[in-house]
């Protein structure tokens, strides 16, 4: 991280009266670089990187989002969109336009139909408490203050993947800008191919301003984490791997290596330890199964166990990520399986011994999320079985040290790598190639043509960009 991440661009030479003009137009903010809250509104929850755009537009609703993009064009500036901020340490643009979405709330759950209507701004745990009061849960995934549309739009892998699939694979409709300025409602009858490439080609066709989704009669999980002290990463990670070959699809986990810092917000039996951390969520019907399917686990004694059966609501307490921002580098690669030798490559390069301390973290994949969805959709590797994703805390390692550090573990681990990466995970890493890796191939081209049709000039290039077909 640098200081100047954080400062304002230069000045820029967009034309104040249009500025002006704009600001008039729209009913929410209007900055530029020097005013009081320009800062406020560019933030976001990753800290390692800031949009520093020229202007930046504090959308109300898709009127306004209008007016923003109409502005663009006219005056030839690129467009980023932002809501929640999570994304910014992946892609974080210097001038053009930033439109965010954070007041664009509202959630209409539909108890019969068992769907939900949700605005750009919201993030997934309002959602779950509108839904929780119909009995219903949504695809949400491990963080609760993520935003619930830019995740379902990346993907979307979370507590419930196995036994229903990517958050993508549940959309019904999605209210889009395109980039011509109009407003479209996209179904699969409405605007098939626009509807195919929006779920999984994120911002690259439109802003989204709403969307449609599908809820699930979940009420609660047999969920929590298991806690193990880091001298015993190669039992239980080789146990972990072993056992994830025989749970049913019902069951969502992953396991992960974690440092801890020693500060007072940790709870004492974590402050400065090194753990092995199991995550897990049984999604049945019935959970009474859920004790002996952990059993295997609980065998190798936790010195912390909080797996029980919790309401969705406390869904979030599984993975217990961090709420505050931070500042911090990741990376990701699929894997097509995950066993001893896996295991013994990883630690290589992974625990006390690492000159970096990292969170690295292994997702079981497979289940329902290796099918096609009833409507299909741009995204890509549904034969990975596992997804690893390490991350690094600027606060106690230098920028030029994670970097190779992570490059390290992955080339470590390229024996089993498929040589696909899940696009939601990508942290930096935004040329075209690393772009093209999220999908399969002849997705990635179908959506380069679905570009040039909705986005010919690539007005929404502030991105994980997918150019236009020539």
């Amino acid at each position: 991280m640098t200081r100047s991440d954080h400062e304002p661009p230069t000045p820029p030479v967009v034309d104040a009266a249009a500025v002006e003009a704009l600001a008039k137009l729209v009913k929410g903010p209007v900055h530029v670089p020097g005013d009081e809250q320009y800062d406020a509104e560019r933030a976001g929850h990753q800290t390692t990187r800031w949009h520093r755009p020229d202007v930046v537009v504090g959308a109300l609703g898709p009127a306004d989002v209008r007016a923003a993009l109409a502005f663009a064009t006219e005056q030839g500036l690129p467009v980023a969109v932002q809501g929640t901020g999570h994304a910014l340490s992946a892609v974080a643009a210097q001038g053009g336009v930033l439109i965010t979405t954070s007041r664009m709330t509202g959630v209409w759950v539909n108890a019969e139909a068992g769907t939900a209507w949700v605005g750009a701004g919201m993030t997934w745990e309002r959602v779950i408490d509108e839904a929780a009061a119909a009995g219903l849960a949504p695809l949400s995934g491990s963080a609760p203050g993520v935003g619930a549309v830019s995740y379902t739009l990346g993907g979307g892998i979370g507590l419930l993947s196995r036994r229903y699939g990517f958050a993508a694979d549940h959309v019904r409709s999605l209210d889009v800008v395109t980039a011509d300025g109009t407003l479209r409602n996209v179904t699969e009858t409405s605007n098939p191919d626009l509807f195919w490439a929006l779920r999984g080609g994120r911002d690259n066709f439109g802003i989204v301003t709403g969307i449609e989704i599908d809820l699930m009669p979940i009420t609660a999980l047999y969920g929590g984490g298991l806690f193990f002290d880091i001298g015993s990463a190669a039992e239980v990670l080789t146990t972990y791997a072993n056992w994830t070959a025989t749970v049913p699809d019902e069951l969502t986990s992953s396991i992960a290596l974690i440092s801890f810092p020693d500060v007072p917000v940790l709870p004492p039996p974590l402050r400065g330890r090194y753990v092995v951390h199991v995550r897990i969520a049984y999604a049945a019907d019935n959970l009474s199964a859920g004790a002996d399917l952990v059993a295997p686990l609980r065998a190798l004694n936790p010195f912390i166990d909080t797996v029980a059966e919790i309401p969705y609501t406390q869904a979030g307490t599984i993975h217990n990520d961090p709420p505050f921002p931070g500042t911090f580098e990741s990376g990701t690669a699929l894997l097509g399986t995950f066993d001893a030798d896996v295991v013994t490559a990883l630690l290589e390069h992974v625990g006390p011994h690492a000159l970096v301390p990292h969170v690295v973290e292994v997702r079981h994949l497979g289940g329902r999320l290796s099918q096609p969805p009833a409507v299909a959709n741009a995204v890509g590797h549904r034969d990975a079985q596992y997804a690893i994703n390490v991350v690094s805390r600027l606060e106690r390692a230098e920028i030029g040290d994670v970097r190779p550090a992570h490059e390290r573990v992955f080339a470590a681990l390229a024996p089993w790598a498929t040589g696909g990466r899940t696009l939601t995970f990508l942290n930096g890493e935004n040329d075209a190639k690393d772009v093209a890796s999220a999908y399969d191939a002849k997705d990635y081209q179908r959506l380069t043509e679905i570009k040039a049709v909705y986005d010919p000039a690539n007005l929404f290039r502030l991105n994980h960009n997918i150019p236009p077909a020539s």
